[in-house]
């Protein structure tokens, strides 16, 4: 008999708040809500329910993990009640998405955009910040004597040839902003590069130079000083804003015939001219004032500042407001060469590596010791999310304040030892390559980080262990039972090919906490059409009406899903195709679908494959191969050890 979820259905919105809530949507594993109060919700009260794994906040959606196929009984319990927008049906996928971004706040959107903007050029400034570093560890006069040289036996070409990898990208980092802001506002990402360049074009003398004396503005007109922005981080936005708007206006208004051609030189011609003739040098002001005051508050006395910015940036990840900060870090990149900021944020990371340790090692719960070595270990390469969400605020605030706290004063320390990156974009174990050219600084960083580790670890030992993980999950009376196990293996295939990827290195937070279930995350190989197949034989419990998910129970029990990219419901099935039904039977190997990677690219999301074993508890064992390593199709991807358990009683001696 199927069980009735209207209870459980009821328990949800009315700890959600049946009147909060603006629409809801599903996906293959969670209850997606649009909410118009998220404090407003009791996240504790909403994880103790039965059916509930876990809940968080993301892509302006509350979140409830409920579980693969489980997930479907539960929203149709909630959509029979009426009581709520229960707007994601099979063909409404679209409504769900614009209802979502309707309901972001301005400060939300912001951040977005940045995120947008940013995150594609973070990679080449973390190289550029790299080559930056074992430039000056190659050249360092000490490294240099251990081979019986200095600096001046390194030729100049020489030099000047490094100089290529090191200072390419500051000095058109406009360039790419214009870019990339071009990209994000549906403009043509090749228009942008050129006005970029124009920007920072060599015929115009630098700002900073002027303001400095050591040259002069050209005088446009006799009167009109005109300067270029190299460095200027704002600048770039504010162009790359204009220009996209200004395109796709021209394009809409721009006879066929002469779209091609006038619709680029306009777009240019206009765009620099409003930027040279005075938007630009404001625009230039303001970023300064700015900096110059961010940086006023990383040197105010007895790091004060330092904690200031250490203490509130894991509130700011906490509430989705930290991306701002990538913006402020590029312009002291490209001002100073430096990145004082992420030096003091940083100590967020190592902070939550000692609390999610701790809880670890003193946890008798096995489902608090999975989820804090999840965390500890995505930690590790800095996705906080896990930490954040499953340990930090999950039992109770006293692990996050000591986390506030310890990365505050370990941020104040950084300060008034004035430490500084040379990039960004790196963070906790791969941060510490950021300090590599300063002897002083990856010293100093490398002590107070590790300081922090230790200081959070015996802070949380003595103030902050949840009491809920020092209660054992169930125990079990062994002196009347006389137990004996079987132990049968099992394997999970490649559903796709391509490269394998650590599950705690996943982008979401519900795959990457393990809450789930384990398993293995693959990076497609192909750019374009992948095909995808039955990671083993058995049954289709699901198949997502979008193709962005399968659901499928083997002979033995296994509970297998594979689901396809991150957050690609709301493509609404367009790059997904579907050879299956549920309820079928298929045999490992067998064509389940197809999806386009390069489709799921272009709208921005993340095409990574995740495997999990959802009913993992019921395994003694889940072994993935290793990370980082090519796999084809059908090859192995999990080995499985199942331990059935058989318990006999008998009469107490």
């Amino acid at each position: 008999m199927a069980k009735n979820y209207e209870e459980e259905a009821k328990a949800i919105l009315k700890l959600v708040g049946e009147n909060n809530v603006d629409s809801v949507t599903h996906c293959q594993t969670r209850l997606r809500f649009v909410v118009k109060d998220r404090k407003a919700i009791d996240d504790k009260a909403l994880e103790k329910l039965p059916e509930v794994k876990g809940v968080f906040y993301g892509s302006g959606q509350y979140q409830v993990i409920i579980g693969t196929g489980l997930v479907n009984d539960v929203y149709a319990a909630i959509a029979k009640l009426g009581t709520v927008n229960a707007i994601y049906g099979k063909d409404d996928a679209d409504t769900a998405g614009k209802t979502s971004n309707e309901h972001k706040t301005v400060v939300q959107r912001l951040m977005a955009m940045l995120s947008g903007i940013f995150i594609p050029i973070i990679p080449v400034i973390a190289a550029t910040g790299l080559f930056l570093g074992l430039k000056s560890a190659a050249t360092n006069a000490q490294v240099l004597k251990l081979f019986g040289a200095v600096p001046s036996d390194i030729p100049a070409s020489l030099t000047s040839v490094i100089s290529v990898l090191t200072d390419t990208v500051f000095a058109f980092l406009p360039a790419l902003i214009v870019w990339s802001t071009f990209r994000y506002f549906k403009g043509t990402p090749i228009i942008g590069i050129v006005i970029g360049l124009m920007l920072v074009s060599p015929i115009l003398p630098n700002a900073y130079s002027v303001a400095d004396g050591s040259a002069k503005a050209i005088m446009l007109f006799g009167w009109l000083p005109v300067v270029g922005s190299q460095g200027s981080v704002l600048t770039a936005l504010v162009a790359g804003f204009i220009g996209a708007k200004l395109e796709l206006f021209f394009r809409r208004h721009m006879p066929n015939v002469l779209e091609q051609i006038l619709t680029p030189f306009l777009t240019m011609l206009v765009t620099f001219a409003i930027m040279i003739m005075g938007v630009g040098p404001i625009v230039h002001a303001i970023e300064s004032g700015m900096l110059v005051g961010v940086e006023a508050v990383i040197h105010l006395p007895f790091g004060i500042g330092g904690f200031l910015i250490g203490a509130a940036y894991p509130l700011m990840v906490l509430i989705g407001i930290h991306q701002t900060m990538i913006a402020i870090e590029t312009s002291l990149l490209a001002s100073t060469g430096l990145n004082p900021l992420i030096t003091l944020e940083a100590m967020y990371g190592f902070a939550n590596l000692g609390v999610a340790l701790a809880i670890f090692l003193r946890a008798r719960s096995n489902k608090a010791k999975a989820t804090s070595m999840g965390a500890f270990t995505s930690q590790l390469f800095g996705v906080s999310e896990p930490t954040l969400f499953g340990v930090l605020i999950r039992y109770n605030f006293r692990p996050l304040i000591v986390t506030v706290l310890t990365s505050g004063i370990g941020a104040a320390i950084l300060s008034m030892l004035n430490v500084a990156a040379n990039s960004y974009g790196l963070a906790v174990v791969p941060s510490y390559l950021m300090y590599i050219y300063n002897g002083h600084a990856l010293l100093w960083y490398t002590i107070v980080s590790l300081g922090t580790v230790v200081a959070v670890f015996v802070a949380t030992n003595a103030f902050a262990i949840p009491k809920e993980v020092l209660t054992p999950d169930g125990d079990v009376e062994t002196a009347n039972a006389v137990i004996s196990s079987t132990v049968s293996d099992n394997k999970v295939y490649a559903p796709v090919g391509g490269e394998t990827v650590a599950l705690d290195q996943v982008s979401d937070p519900v795959f990457t906490s393990g809450m789930m279930g384990e398993g293995m995350a693959i990076k497609p190989a192909e750019p374009g059409i992948n095909n995808v197949y039955a990671p083993q034989a058995g049954t289709l419990s699901v198949v997502a009406d979008t193709g962005h998910a399968y659901g499928l129970t083997t002979d033995d029990g296994m509970e297998i899903l594979v689901h396809l990219g991150i957050d690609t419901v709301n493509l609404k099935g367009a790059p997904f195709t579907v050879a299956v039904k549920a309820g079928q039977h298929v045999n490992q190997g067998d064509l389940l679908g197809t999806f386009d990677q390069a489709a799921i690219k272009k709208a921005g999301l993340d095409a990574t494959t995740i495997v999990l074993i959802t009913n993992s508890k019921s395994y003694a064992r889940i072994e993935p191969v290793a990370a980082d390593t090519t796999v084809q199709a059908g090859a192995d991807l999990l080995a499985v050890q199942r331990e059935d358990v058989k318990v006999e009683s008998v009469e107490p001696a």
